[in-house]
């Protein structure tokens, strides 16, 4: 399967990987395997939200947004870099660039309820008072796609001939985050800079990202011939795709697709756009040091050993969140 040759990206049922039937899995795990090499996403159904869960996700994410600036404010803590709550309009912008992206979003964390001493690295989840269902269908959506992003990443380990369970522990009470992303409406276009888009190209940052459809079009994906193709999912499906961690892992084996958020026809610059993507990391301690077996002569080792905590660290202060 060569990426050249794709408009769209495949479509897969994470209900084959959990079925049971060694057929059905092992076709499964090919299937995303073949998909992570080429173009780096695919669309995923069966992923456990019901449509009961995301309308009630979605109510909650946009009455959150549609809150007076100094009332979302309140729940903005710049000590935290960006980790939790609310970070406010054009604070992040992409790998590169000084432009802020044309969106603002909140963040949801681990919570870590066993004994386990890396819940000394999580800062408290902040809650908004004013929209009090908030709490429980982030956190529903955040366990949720938790779990299915398990499974993938189950599948990545059995493709990568590795123990299927190779990911569990590293993964287990991870860095994760949930981030419902709110692209503001522009009443004025020649009112923001030039080269501001909704969110410019970029890599993520974590092993994969689960995204929940968006309200609207926009997510576009770069193929290695240069061409930008529009993402769509249909509206059970989410999009599942490679992060920087993963493809620094498998030594470029398993790519991380540059993909974007293109903004709207002018005359649509006044509407809203949203969006949940849930960044799937490992815990921090984990090395994302180029397996062995990804290393050949003809694939020699990309770039140095490093751990999952000091790769975040880099990149937050590339993004503009954080301070050297």
């Amino acid at each position: 399967m060569q990426d050249q040759l794709l408009d769209q990206i495949p479509s897969l049922d994470l209900a084959d990987f959990r079925s049971g039937d060694p057929e059905r899995k092992a076709r499964f795990v090919q299937q995303l395997g073949e998909a992570y090499q080429s173009i780096g996403f695919v669309a995923l159904k069966n992923h456990g939200l019901n449509d009961e869960q995301t309308k009630q996700l979605y109510a909650d994410v946009q009455a959150f947004f549609q809150l007076p600036d100094e009332a979302k404010q309140r729940y903005e803590n710049p000590e935290l870099a960006g980790q939790r709550g609310y970070i406010s309009k054009g604070k992040e912008h992409a790998k590169g660039r000084n432009t802020g992206d044309l969106k603002e979003f909140y963040h949801v964390g681990q919570e870590v309820e066993e004994e386990d001493p890396i819940k000394n690295e999580y800062p408290a989840n902040i809650w908004p008072e004013e929209v009090p269902g908030f709490k429980d269908s982030t956190f529903t959506a955040y366990r949720t796609l938790e779990n299915a992003g398990q499974d993938v990443l189950r599948a990545i380990a059995l493709y990568l001939h590795l123990p299927e369970n190779y990911f569990d522990d590293k993964v287990k009470h991870g860095n994760s985050i949930l981030r419902p992303i709110h692209y503001f409406p522009i009443e004025d276009p020649d009112a923001v800079p030039a080269d501001a888009v909704r969110a410019a190209e970029h890599g993520d940052i974590n092993l994969i990202t689960l995204l929940m459809g968006a309200s609207a079009d926009g997510l576009q994906v770069k193929r290695r011939d240069g061409k930008w193709i529009p993402i769509t999912a249909l509206p059970d499906q989410i999009v599942v795709n490679v992060g920087d961690m993963l493809q620094r892992l498998t030594n470029g084996v398993l790519k991380s697709t540059i993909h974007r958020v293109v903004n709207p026809a002018r005359e649509k610059m006044n509407t809203s756009r949203f969006s949940i993507p849930f960044f799937m990391h490992p815990r921090s301690e984990m090395s994302l040091a180029a397996l062995e077996h990804c290393v050949t002569p003809d694939n020699p080792k990309k770039e140095a050993d490093i751990t999952a905590g000091e790769f975040l660290n880099e990149r937050l202060i590339e993004l503009g969140l954080k301070k050297k």
